[in-house]
Order: structure tokens, then sequence, then C-alpha cells
């Protein structure tokens, strides 16, 4: 079962307790409020008419005595809100929170029996919004790599992860397996067990408005990304043969010679792991980050034609400078050098989130350090979403 079908089949099951309390998971009791009669249905609706600055998170839910609700009309603000019927058609339940700030209207018809109510909801002391979406429109006009996460920045701190958690979903076009991690209370990520299968498309979608991310804090809007994952391309470039070797969809295509970290110190090894593609970048100045002009150890050097593969300045790149040593030595200050014809074709080959796997080095890439996302096992990835299992679905 798809996770979106699962979804709703709760909600309709949940339709289809004694009443309205007994959804709530309290026990049902007869509305003294309400007068039962002969020839009419009776009609109940949550929130009762006339309340006033309710919490947006509370479901609208609507009842009747055993006669099959006829009509359900409810809107917020003017607009239609979505709901399901239980099998019998005796329940009708909202599928998602209310808006914050907004006057409900609901008119309901059982047979000869009717009700209506009106309600609002309150005000938020504060709205949260997204501030990132990774990938972003602009790689979103290409084509991202299979190791791609789907990397989310609110712009509050998040204290209910569940409540929003449980409002991101993904949907892709091929069967995946996948879950959100929090990094921070203002960061999360998306990532499938194993890399996206090759020519996925994938849709993210945010359902945020009207759902609670702290007290008096509610989302203001809703999200939606898509974006394609391209050919499997995967490179495994190692410190200790001094070749990397790009394989396309299984077969190898590529095997360059590559120089990496000279080590030393820890700060020279090229890093050990999963690094994804962050970016290619035409030209880029590198300068050393930790010695200024006249210090010791201090560079600055115009480079062409890189790849970046963490934030700790790591990229694979042209270095005309040491084509004697690559395939043989490692020379550099922590980046894989390359030649300027092999540079040229990696960058132009090479998609943002494209695995490039670095083997044989002492020092470990940091989850952190960029997207090292797949540096976590599967087990260790789950140990922070709040669900363990995404709401992944097929397109």
């Amino acid at each position: 079962m798809r996770a979106g079908a699962g979804a709703l089949a709760l909600l309709m099951a949940a339709g289809c307790s004694a009443s309205p309390a007994a959804q709530a998971g309290g026990r049902s009791k007869p509305d003294n409020n309400l007068k039962k009669t002969t020839d009419a249905a009776v009609v109940s609706v949550f929130p009762a008419n006339g309340a006033r600055d309710l919490p947006p998170e509370l479901p609208i839910r609507i009842g009747t005595s055993g006669t099959a609700l006829t009509t359900v009309t409810v809107t917020a603000a003017g607009i239609p809100v979505p709901g399901v019927f239980s099998a019998d058609r005796t329940r009708w339940r909202s599928v998602r929170p209310m808006l914050p700030g907004t006057e409900y209207q609901v008119a309901a018809v059982a047979g000869k029996g009717s009700a209506k109510s009106t309600f609002s909801t309150l005000k938020p002391k504060t709205a949260f919004t997204i501030e990132q979406i990774l990938p972003n429109k602009e790689m979103t006009s290409l084509t991202v790599g299979v190791g791609m996460p789907i990397m989310v920045k609110f712009s509050h701190e998040i204290k209910d992860r569940v409540s929003v958690e449980r409002n991101l979903f993904v949907h892709a076009s091929r069967p995946v397996e996948g879950a959100w991690h929090w990094f921070d209370n203002k960061t999360v990520a998306y990532r499938p067990k194993e890399f996206w299968p090759a020519h996925t498309d994938v849709r993210f979608v945010a359902r945020l408005s009207g759902v609670r991310g702290a007290d008096g804090m509610y989302g203001s809007k809703d999200y939606v990304r898509d974006f394609k994952i391209g050919r499997s391309q995967i490179s495994t470039a190692s410190v200790r043969t001094h070749m990397m070797q790009i394989h396309r969809d299984g077969a190898l295509i590529r095997s360059v010679p590559i120089s990496a970290g000279k080590g030393g110190v820890m700060k020279y090894h090229t890093t050990s792991g999963i690094h994804l593609a962050m970016s290619r970048e035409p030209v880029t100045v590198m300068t050393s980050p930790d010695a200024g002009p006249g210090q010791a150890g201090y560079y600055s050097q115009t480079v062409y034609n890189t790849v970046r593969i963490s934030n700790s300045g790591e990229y694979v790149h042209s270095a005309p400078w040491s084509v004697g040593s690559q395939g043989n030595s490692n020379v550099s200050h922590g980046c894989v050098n390359i030649s300027p014809a092999n540079a040229k074709w990696f960058i132009d080959n090479t998609l943002i989130g494209d695995p490039i796997i670095v083997t044989g080095s002492p020092r470990i890439l940091e989850p952190l350090n960029g997207w090292g996302h797949w540096q976590e096992s599967w087990t260790e990835w789950l140990k922070w979403s709040r669900l363990r299992e995404a709401n992944t679905d097929q397109l």
C-alpha cells in the first residue's frame, strides 16, 4: 500500500467509530444538546458553531445518527476544504490542519436532518516558513544525480518535529524507501535508503499551512518542488592507487589518474567517504584557510574546472602543475587533482548530486561536511527521524 493510501485508510477507519467523541479518543456519549426525531437524522459538527480562537491542528468532524450524509460543504474563507467520508458516509473528516486566523463555514445534510457551523481559528503569535529547499530552482532546471538529498531549512526553530515531519511528502515515479533526518531544530533532510533509482521523477510537497511548529507558531504556506534524477554516475577515487574510476549505469566509462592530499597533518588528507557533487565552478580562487599573506603555508591559486565535494575546501579540479604526480603520488592540500583535459571532461559530465566516493584516507568525511549525508548508515539515519518512515509514495 502506498503511504498516501495508508493515511487515507486510517482516516476512514477512524471515521467509522461510534461518534466524533470516540474519534478523539474519548468514550461515545449522546449529545444532550441535540434533539432526535423520528423523521430527521441528527447531524453533529465539530468544532461547535460560534467557537473562536481554535488551535488550527484540530480536525473538522461531521457525524450523523445513522443516516448517510448526502451533502457536506466546508469552506475556509470561501475556499473548499478537502475531506474524506467513512465507508457508510455517516462520518466526514478534514484531511489536513485548519488555516490559522481563518473563518470556517460548514453545512451538512443527512436525509431530512441538517446542521451548520461557523467558527474561526486563532491568529498565531509567530508564523514559520521554509527559507531554503535543495535541490533549488536553479538545480531543478537541470537533472540531479542519484545521491541528491532533499534539504530543508526553516525560518524558525521547530519544536513540534512530529507535526511538521508528518506533513512533508515525497512522491517518486519509481519505488523508493526513504526517511527524514533532523540535524537540528531548523534543518531536516530526506534521503532514500539506497541511491535514487536512475531516471526517477520526484515531487516534494511541504503541506505546512496551519501545521503547528511550536507553541503559538504555525506554518503560513505550502511548498512544492519538482526535480528529476538522471543517469547513475558514481566516481570512486583511491588515495592509495591514485586512480579514479567512473561508472555510469554500472559500466566503467573512464579511468582518471589523480593526486590526492599529501597528508603529514590531518588537514592535508583528502577525506574518505561518500561525497556528493555540490557545485560546478569554471573558475575558483583557492586560498589557505588558516594562513594569511606572508605567513608560512599561505597560498592563493586560481583554479579552473572545479567540482566542489565538501565544505572543508575539497574539490575535484584541474591541476596542470601536478600532472607528473597524478597516478603515482599524493601532493595536494586535500583536493583531488586531475589533468586539465580530465577536469574539463569531469565538469561537463557531472551532475549536482553525483556520488564521488574517496577511499583509503585516515581522515573521514563528517556527515555535516557539505552534503555528507550518506556517511550515516541507514540505522543511524533513522535515529533522527521522528516518524522512522517518510510519507513516500509513487507518482
